[in-house]
């Protein structure tokens, strides 16, 4: 193997500088592998949900629920007093635990009574913790003298060796060497907020850290010595700390991993950054050889270490302690058992763990849920109303959309559809005045096309100026804070006007941030402008900007087909993006979409609008079958989630009927933002039912700098129901469940399905497994209480001024209180309304989605044509 080639000539001194593409390829090779324990990271800025175990999926959910909790002891199973709260409030039905129960019984073979099984199943799944007086109690002890240790067969995963050695203080190296990796990552990401930049930065991250490492004051003398002679390169450096490490070669995947899982969120981050340019594309590389390289410094004093184990031996006094609390038996039953007897109930025990048990807990809630919803939506009562359509209206599939959905249906002849809120345009936007442009579309696909806002040139050049004027107010400040003499007189300059500006934020602050806002726009006065939807060739760019003419008849068509909407045509089609509002919120972007980066949809909702009333567009439909009627109007508009308001974004000139449609609903729409405020206001714990005006109170929380929980964002998300609106229509799915439109007559070949499945399906996973993570495992895959975040490097958050990067939600988004759960932790139940065979041909063609229903990621149920649910 190579690396043993690379170790025997670091060990002799004969090449300290060795630096082979073929090893750089090896290196490189095990990092990618061991890169699967941990997920990219997003800057906050852009926050787009994730799913922490998105390289894990070959493994099953349990095997990873052990991994896990063998390797890093994080639960990823609901805890005890979850359950426990949502026994009592009717989520579970204990009749799915006893079956559960019965399924896993039946499929181990149990070599003890059944009914002694049963009656110790039963009694452990009350999830009572054994009494500390038995574990401790002589006769228990007595008992198990003689008995051998119980060291079932595990695989050996090695652990860093700083986790087991402590220093002078008691302190575990594994914490120093994080506090170290903090800093270092912090230094070289930080490219926008810091005053000063790290040297070297532009050679790469070891490189940097080499060239400074020698003068940190934060390590001895001796330590700065050893690490200033340290190799030039990267893969030669992470070789050789391996090497000193004495790690063996068949261990160096897994001591890869660890290292990955100390700092989950700064080496997501560096994951990220490695994935978006191929100048950084060995950054991760590079961490690992920064990290290893400050471990065997750190360690070196210590070296060598005895063999550290990464399991421990099963306890046969807690095995048998389980029985005597949990099955009833007595000290006189055991003693009578003979060995062979006696090892089978501990080893029935030992396999009837905690996981198993939580493992059933949480499908019994799951299929609570499932038997729940179907019931719903088979016992509706759905009235057909024979008046025409008015309008159809395209929403996002969010699951904010969903109430604000059902109250406008009950207003007027109103249709509503469910589609990606990027409506499968894959655009990078450029607004008026910004000299560049953002992605708009989900973090997991590139952009194809750049959509510029233009204008009239002189309308343009004072919006600049405007514009200008106020970011470089702006600008001057941020300058100033981070210059030392300016920094002086800084607060004597702006004292006043902060001072005024904290007062009115905090007491009046409706009218303080809505004064701000005002004053803002009414300085920058943004004019009317116009979208560069034809392509234009530039071969500096690095996608084209606009579309060609067939670009538009496809985009127009793609979109169109995955809303169902290819005839009977209303007057009037609103297609509507979504966003938010909040302030003073470092997590304002995961109230966006939770797909696309922060990404409002608003855009994307007025370029697909201007396509679809393009002339030679709907000429080109008509050709394919898709006719447009000439009154029905495409309009654009926008859903702001934490006001429950529709702002109108784009509307051209109305047909007679269009402008019947347009002024019906700007008529409901107060009435419908009124119920849809006070149904999803009902739900935060800091809101009084006493309070007259609903909207007016869902400004508060918006403009409130205080604010913690502006809005509960997609908490309680639940299931992906893809079919046609018929099947949930006049049905309160509470905002939890994803609405796509489907229909399987217009999908012959199953390739909406697929694509339905493969984009926006995988999003809503990703999003579900991001709320599911940071409220089993709040600590480790959440970040803590917003109330103590710290933002930094415009990266994300910490708590305090040293810790990991955050990754997942705050507490706050995911908790009523501080010991009540409001997100229900269930994985992500899709359904699917189609005949059999479609999903099974999607099984068959997509092993993706096959994995992820095999291996317990997410559960699938399907509605077939006569109306019967299946859970497969």
């Amino acid at each position: 193997m190579v690396l043993t080639s690379v170790l025997t000539k670091e060990a002799n001194g004969q090449n300290k500088e060795l630096n082979t593409d073929f090893q750089k390829m090896d290196m490189d090779a095990l990092v990618k592998s061991a890169s699967r324990v941990i997920a990219p990271l997003w800057p906050i800025a852009t926050f787009a949900a994730r799913h922490p175990w998105m390289g894990l999926e070959k493994q099953s959910f349990e095997q990873v629920a052990r991994w896990l909790k063998n390797t890093r002891n994080v639960d990823i199973y609901p805890s005890a007093s979850m359950i426990q709260s949502a026994k009592d409030r009717g989520e579970i039905d204990e009749d799915f635990l006893e079956l559960g129960l019965q399924r896993w019984l039946s499929s181990h073979s149990i070599n003890i009574p059944r009914e002694m099984a049963e009656r110790f199943c039963r009694a452990s799944l009350k999830l009572d913790p054994l009494p500390t007086n038995l574990l401790s109690s002589p006769e228990l002890n007595t008992l198990v003298e003689g008995l051998s240790v119980l060291n079932p067969d595990r695989k050996f995963s090695m652990k860093p060796l700083s986790l087991y050695v402590k220093n002078q203080n008691s302190e575990r190296l594994v914490n120093t060497l994080d506090h170290h990796m903090i800093k270092w990552c912090k230094f070289y990401l930080d490219d926008s907020q810091a005053g000063w930049t790290m040297p070297n930065r532009e050679k790469g991250f070891y490189r940097a850290w080499k060239q400074l490492i020698s003068h940190d004051p934060a390590l001895s003398k001796g330590q700065r010595k050893l690490l200033k002679d340290w190799p030039e390169e990267t893969h030669v450096a992470l070789t050789k700390a391996l090497t000193a490490l004495e790690i063996p070669e068949s261990q160096i995947p897994n001591y890869l991993e660890g290292h990955l899982l100390s700092l989950p969120g700064w080496a997501g981050m560096m994951l990220w950054r490695s994935q978006q340019s191929s100048l950084e594309r060995s950054l991760l590389t590079e961490y690992l050889a920064v990290r290893i390289s400050m471990e065997w410094a750190l360690l070196k004093p210590y070296l060598p270490l005895s063999n550290q184990q990464s399991h421990k031996d099963i306890s046969v006094a807690s095995l048998l302690a389980s029985w005597i609390h949990w099955g009833s038996l007595t000290t006189e039953e055991w003693s009578q058992m003979s060995t062979i007897e006696q090892n089978e109930y501990l080893t029935f025990a030992y396999r009837f763990d905690e996981t198993v048990r939580r493992k059933l807990w949480l499908e019994a809630w799951e299929q609570t849920y499932t038997e729940q919803l179907s019931e719903k939506i088979n016992s509706k009562q759905s009235v057909k109303n024979d008046k025409e359509t008015l309008a159809q209206l395209a929403f996002c599939i969010d699951v904010r959309s969903e109430p604000f959905r059902r109250k406008l249906e009950k207003e007027g002849p109103f249709e509503t559809i469910g589609i990606a809120g990027f409506f499968g345009l894959p655009i990078a936007t450029s607004e008026l005045g910004c000299t560049h442009s953002h992605s708009s579309l989900p973090v997991i696909l590139k952009p194809q096309h750049k959509i510029e806002e233009s204008t009239g040139e002189s309308e343009l050049k004072q919006y600049q100026q405007r514009k200008q004027v106020a970011n470089s107010l702006s600008y001057t400040f941020k300058r100033m804070k981070q210059n030392v003499f300016a920094s002086l007189l800084l607060p004597e300059i702006s004292g006043p006007w902060l001072s005024l500006q904290m007062v009115a934020r905090s007491f009046v602050p409706r009218r303080a941030n809505g004064a701000i806002r005002n004053l803002r726009e009414a300085w920058l006065r943004k004019p009317d402008t116009k979208l560069s939807l034809q392509h234009v060739h530039d071969t500096k760019a690095d996608i084209p900007v606009g579309f060609s003419e067939e670009e538009k008849v496809n985009y127009a068509r793609q979109a169109l087909s995955m809303m169902g909407l290819t005839k009977n045509f209303a007057p009037l089609v609103v297609i509507c993006g979504h966003g938010s509002q909040s302030t003073n919120n470092p997590y304002a972007a995961a109230l966006d979409c939770g797909a696309c980066g922060g990404a409002a949809g608003g855009f994307n909702a007025r370029v697909l609008a201007v396509l679809c009333n393009l002339h030679e567009v709907r000429e080109s439909l008509y050709t394919e079958g898709i006719e447009i009627p000439e009154d029905t109007v495409f309009v654009a508009a926008e859903h702001k989630t934490t006001v429950d308001d529709l702002h109108w974004l784009y509307v051209p000139k109305l047909s007679q009927s269009a402008q019947e449609a347009f002024d019906r609903i700007n008529a409901v729409l107060p009435k419908v933002s009124h119920d849809a405020n006070r149904e999803r206001l009902s739900h935060l714990p800091n809101f009084h039912s006493h309070f007259k005006n609903p909207k007016t109170e869902a400004h508060r929380f918006a403009e409130d700098w205080s604010e913690i929980r502006p809005e509960w964002g997609l908490a309680r998300n639940a299931a992906f129901i893809i079919g046609q609106r018929d099947l949930t229509e006049d049905c309160n799915l509470e905002g939890r469940a994803f609405l796509h439109s489907y229909d399987w007559r217009q999908d012959h070949d199953g390739d909406l399905l697929a694509n339905i499945i493969a984009g926006p399906g995988t999003v809503a996973q990703w999003i579900n497994l991001q709320y599911y993570a940071s409220t089993v495992a709040p600590h480790y895959y959440g970040s803590g209480n917003k109330a103590t975040q710290t933002v930094t490097a415009s990266l994300g958050v910490m708590q305090g001024n040293a810790s990991d990067l955050l990754t997942g939600f705050p507490w706050q988004s995911v908790m009523k209180s501080d010991n009540e759960v409001y997100h229900s932790p269930l994985r992500l139940l899709v359904v699917i309304q189609a005949p059999r065979e479609y999903v099974e041909r999607l099984l068959n063609n997509d092993p993706t989605f096959s994995q992820k229903v095999e291996n317990g990621w997410i559960r699938l149920a399907t509605v077939n044509q006569e109306g019967n649910w299946e859970n497969w």
